[in-house]
């Protein structure tokens, strides 16, 4: 981004120097260290969490796979591309999205498995396991979710018999 900041200032004439910085960019802009930083984001939250403001925007980038045709042809190769377009996949079908993990009683369990949202349980993005206990029949859910809905999503599942809890980050669903 080094050479894109000094000729997008350069083009339009703006007289500034421009500096690689290691690690924690935004902390120098708030401890009053540069003037200003030019940052790759992707929302923009850590910017707003050390009390910055985005004043404008030098680009919108949107990340492509690309083979050339050479390589496609070639099996092996054509293997690797096609392993990697996989996993990028699975790491953007992951995004914003979180694991949970739960215990509940036999009892409970049609009540706390409705509350997991249907439009994942089709996508049979859920999972239960019988528990082996003496007396009381277990189960554990296993389901991912948006994040968002998480944080209001546990208290129900608390006030439903839901035990213990887990909740996890992912890095892909594939």
């Amino acid at each position: 981004m080094v050479n894109f900041t000094k000729r997008y200032f350069a083009e339009r004439n703006i007289p500034v120097t421009v500096e690689f910085s290691w690690g924690a960019t935004e902390a120098k802009a708030a401890e009053g260290l540069v003037d200003a930083i030019v940052e790759v984001t992707e929302t923009g939250s850590t910017i707003r969490a050390h009390g910055l403001k985005i004043i404008h925007e030098l680009m919108e980038s949107c990340p492509q796979l690309i083979a050339n045709k050479q390589a496609w042809q070639d099996p092996w190769k054509k293997a690797k591309i096609e392993q990697i377009k996989l996993l990028l996949l699975g790491a953007l079908s992951a995004e914003n999205k979180v694991g949970i993990k739960l215990n509940v009683s036999e009892g409970n369990l049609e009540k706390v498995v409705e509350l997991i949202p249907a439009s994942l349980r089709r996508r049979s993005l859920r999972s239960i396991l019988r528990l082996i206990s003496k007396g009381v029949k277990w189960y554990s859910v296993e389901s991912v979710l948006e994040e968002a809905k998480v944080r209001d999503l546990i208290p129900k599942l608390i006030q439903n018999g839901a035990v213990g809890i887990i909740e996890y980050p992912l890095n892909k669903i594939i």
